[in-house]
């Protein structure tokens, strides 16, 4: 079946051209459109969409909150929201990903990367690409932990190697590069990260480096 898609944008240009991006592809449906968060709310109970294109800065209700709104505690259907970003914008993106949000992309993407993240969102795995991780909170250093706080209770409760794997989720790795790196293999890493999730009472991989950085565990411009 088709990946249904909910456009979320107040620039009706931008919302026709991913459309025309979007429908060239025989697995993605665009099912619909909204121009600001409150709109998105009342499209994503009537549609169903399975990934919401989510643009941040909006008329209404932003996209931080139509995203906590979507993905938080009794919300009405599975959707996954993808988040909208520009380099000066960045700020907002950390507060989407606490919010919920599956991850992000920017607007300036090629066209096979916004289909790629539809895809991979869908897919229930998390948009971050390592290099715009690291650039977005390397911006944001200041408003981040400096790594000399004391580290969260629930840190302790990981075995090493799952230490190890969470550094390598909040860099923005895939599975597949987790497993090259640790030289173990992917059903190694998903377990890992089962476990991690679990442990630390996160729901996704998302979630999972926003710990990592806010715990100090990673600290922005550390490899």
């Amino acid at each position: 079946m088709a990946v249904r898609v909910l456009l979320v944008d107040d620039q009706p240009l931008l919302r026709t051209g991913f459309r025309m991006i979007l429908e060239a592809e025989q697995d993605i449906a665009v099912v619909g459109e909204a121009g600001d968060g409150l709109q998105a709310l009342d499209q994503v109970r009537a549609l169903q969409p399975d990934v919401v294109l989510m643009d941040i800065r909006m008329p209404r209700m932003d996209g931080v909150e139509a995203t906590r709104q979507i993905t938080g505690p009794g919300r009405d259907g599975p959707a996954k929201v993808l988040v909208l970003t520009t380099f000066d914008l960045d700020e907002y993106v950390v507060e989407a990903l606490r919010a919920g949000a599956s991850g992000f992309l920017l607007k300036d993407a090629p066209a096979n990367e916004l289909v790629q993240a539809i895809r991979v969102v869908a897919a229930g795995e998390a948009m971050l690409a390592p290099s715009v991780t690291r650039r977005l909170l390397d911006k944001y250093a200041d408003h981040l932990p400096s790594g000399e706080e004391p580290v969260p209770d629930t840190l302790h409760t990981l075995t090493e190697r799952e230490v190890e794997v969470l550094k390598l989720v909040a860099r923005g790795l895939s599975n597949a590069e987790i497993a090259a790196d640790l030289f173990v293999s992917e059903t190694t890493v998903k377990t890992h990260v089962g476990h991690v999730l679990t442990k630390l009472g996160l729901r996704d991989r998302v979630q999972a480096a926003v710990y990592a950085y806010e715990s100090g565990l990673v600290r922005p411009g550390a490899q």
